[in-house]
């Protein structure tokens, strides 16, 4: 019984101290500072934050709000785009309308937001039992197919 506490307490002491550095845990080697130091100001109320180094950028997985959002810094730590999964209803009206009278038959397997500068852009993954599309917006009003397979 003394092993399965040890055990848990220690599970615990290493999940808490993921967290410790300013509510943060970090995926890979040298996450950007500059990143980190923007991040901050820009999402001041963040929590569960996890960091992920690619190469040419940063990535910060957190929650804000109650949503989970994803915020992309370049290597000058400029953020460059902020993404969210979303809703059928959260698509402007004319999006909406417009796939579902373009693609009759298909279902909704993925669809985010990417809100980047001053401009959002919407991509939404549909599929039927053939194809697999994925859509891009072209500002409010009209889709684009950004590509196409075959199941």
């Amino acid at each position: 019984m003394k092993k399965i506490i040890l055990s848990i307490a220690t599970v615990l002491m290493i999940s808490a101290g993921a967290f410790a550095n300013g509510n943060a845990s970090f995926i890979g080697d040298n996450v950007n500072q500059q990143a980190i130091a923007s991040f901050k100001k820009d999402f001041a109320a963040a929590s569960n934050i996890i960091w992920e180094q690619k190469v040419g950028y940063s990535k910060a997985t957190f929650s804000l709000n109650g949503e989970i959002l994803f915020a992309y810094y370049d290597n000058n730590g400029e953020l460059t785009a902020v993404v969210r999964n979303i809703t059928s209803e959260q698509l402007p009206i004319n999006l909406i309308t417009s796939m579902k009278r373009d693609y009759d038959g298909y279902w909704i397997s993925d669809l985010f937001e990417v809100a980047s500068g001053d401009q959002t852009t919407y991509y939404v993954t549909l599929e039927n039992s053939d194809k697999k599309i994925v859509l891009r917006s072209f500002g409010i009003d009209s889709w684009n197919v950004y590509s196409k397979e075959k199941k």
